[in-house]
């Protein structure tokens, strides 16, 4: 990068677009974690460039005649690839990510050039969090600073081992997907909306967990078999064709196309093997439940970042915004020129929530069976365990409503000043999130990951036993039944600083 990264805000222009970096705090550990010096200029790992910019992009087909839609994407400085990227990350290799905001102030109807981007799901300190409050202008760029470390490892859990091998932190709370989007405060559904998404994945190949090679660790599928989806669906203008968002719907923006990687009705060819399916809903309001036309199922693999402790068979999988499931889908018993569809079957008649119905199916992928292919990969019998549950110091209630049509959480409006919860590093608190119904809220909270105790005081789901980063509470949670009340567990450890919670 030039100018090379440094820990404090770097006051040269960059040599790539003239921005200057806005101002923030220093860099936490920033030695520790590739940082050439604590006073001069240098970084010892992965660096990426990123620039956030407005493009055309077709989301029909061009032979159907509809126009191009402006939407804002991250570009890789480097190959000039829009997003969504996808940064495929390693534990122990911590990456240094820069972000142009070169956003125009023209905005088509929605949206807003400021932006923060949110590593969603990642233990990561505070001035690199991407938080809501923490945006700038556009003609600035930030340095983001990801240690890509394990949770623990400043003195609850110095060193911990796996398959022969010794990690700083905490081996249980290996990462897998996370995602990266814009948070800026007000405006995270619309920036979103608009296309600044992208896939963050952290590979484990120091303790031959999930390597990315079919051939070690897990041998999960990897390469061209490892395939990541941001499902989110679209509304357009009937007039114009091009994409539209509505300012004046405050229950939630429902579309009546899906994409997938940002197409409508995409196809994929695939061989007779295994593949492993990364999906992720990006909202903002739509929840799905996913099944395939030929009944096949699903072996869930994830929940949100984290691996389950064991893989689950599946005939469906719901998922809510910001939810992340991997999935390990067999196509070896399929015919060459097979057509099988992803399909999408809950009903979902308002931004609020689904209705828990399950109706006809809308087809959202069609994947066209091809020839064989080798496969090395395996379904293993176990991926990782739960990390115990740490004795809490502190239990506290969160209640999510609405007053006079405004969000409260508590009975309190949102207020960019005030501290809710301070909360001493390297203690564990139990938190009872709560909803009264009428809406799905998908909760998450930054920083840590959640650990599922109970939902309406009954044990969770299968798939909820993992570790989380989002819980889903309120009407059509889970299956077609209310869950008011949710119960999680959480350990915050090794940084400091502001950190928000939020549906």
């Amino acid at each position: 990068l030039n100018p090379a990264p440094t820990r404090g805000q770097n006051r040269v222009p960059s040599a790539l677009t003239g921005f200057t970096e806005t101002p923030r705090p220093e860099h936490q550990r920033w030695t520790q974690f590739g940082g050439s010096s604590e006073t001069g200029p240098g970084f010892t790992s992965v660096q990426y460039e990123i620039v956030e910019r407005a493009a055309a992009h077709h989301f029909y087909p061009l032979q159907d005649g509809v126009p191009a839609s402006t939407v804002w994407t991250y570009t890789d400085a480097v190959t000039g690839n829009a997003g969504p990227l996808w940064f495929q990350a390693r534990h122990g290799e911590p990456a240094l990510v820069r972000i142009h905001n070169s956003l125009p102030i023209e905005n088509q109807g929605f949206g807003i050039d400021q932006t923060s981007s949110h590593l969603h799901g990642s233990h990561v300190a505070s001035e690199s969090d991407g938080g809501p409050l923490q945006f700038y202008e556009a003609g600035q760029f930030k340095d983001f600073h990801y240690a890509n470390a394990r949770p623990g490892f400043s003195r609850t859990i110095p060193t911990s081992s796996l398959n022969g091998r010794t990690v700083i932190g905490d081996v249980l709370q290996t990462q897998s997907t996370l995602w990266l989007h814009d948070h800026r405060v007000d405006f995270t559904a619309q920036n979103t909306y608009k296309g600044l998404v992208s896939f963050y994945t952290l590979f484990s190949e120091d303790i031959l967990l999930d390597t990315g090679d079919e051939t070690t660790g897990l041998r999960l599928p990897s390469g061209e078999f490892d395939i990541p989806m941001v499902f989110a669906d679209k509304a357009f203008d009937p007039m114009t064709g091009e994409l539209f968002f509505d300012l004046f719907n405050l229950d939630g923006i429902l579309g009546d196309k899906d994409t997938v990687n940002g197409k409508i009705q995409p196809y994929l060819e695939v061989k007779r093997r295994k593949y492993r399916f990364r999906m992720l809903v990006g909202g903002p309001s739509r929840v799905y439940e996913f099944f395939l036309s030929n009944g096949a199922p699903f072996i869930q693999i994830t929940s949100d970042g984290n691996l389950l402790p064991s893989p689950l068979t599946r005939r469906s999988v719901r998922i809510a915004p910001a939810e992340r499931v991997d999935v390990v889908v067999d196509f070896s018993s399929a015919r060459t020129g097979d057509r099988i569809y992803l399909q999408n079957r809950l009903e979902q008649l308002s931004g609020r929530g689904p209705s828990g119905n399950l109706v006809a199916p809308t087809n959202i992928i069609e994947f066209r069976v091809t020839d064989d292919a080798r496969d090395d990969s395996q379904i293993p019998t176990r991926l990782l365990d739960v990390p115990a549950r740490v004795p809490a110091v502190r239990q506290r209630e969160w209640k999510f409503d609405r007053s006079g049509g405004l969000w409260t959480v508590n009975g309190r409006l949102f207020n960019p000043e005030e501290i809710s919860a301070v909360i001493p590093v390297d203690t564990a608190e139990d938190w009872t999130l709560e909803s009264p119904g009428g809406w799905t809220h998908p909760i998450h909270i930054h920083m840590e990951d959640m650990i599922l105790r109970s939902r309406d005081g009954k044990a969770p789901p299968p798939d909820e036993r993992g570790r989380k980063d989002v819980v889903p509470i309120g009407d059509g949670a889970v299956g077609t039944d209310n869950t008011g009340t949710a119960k999680v567990s959480l350990q915050f450890r090794d940084w400091l600083g502001d950190y928000p919670m939020h549906c």
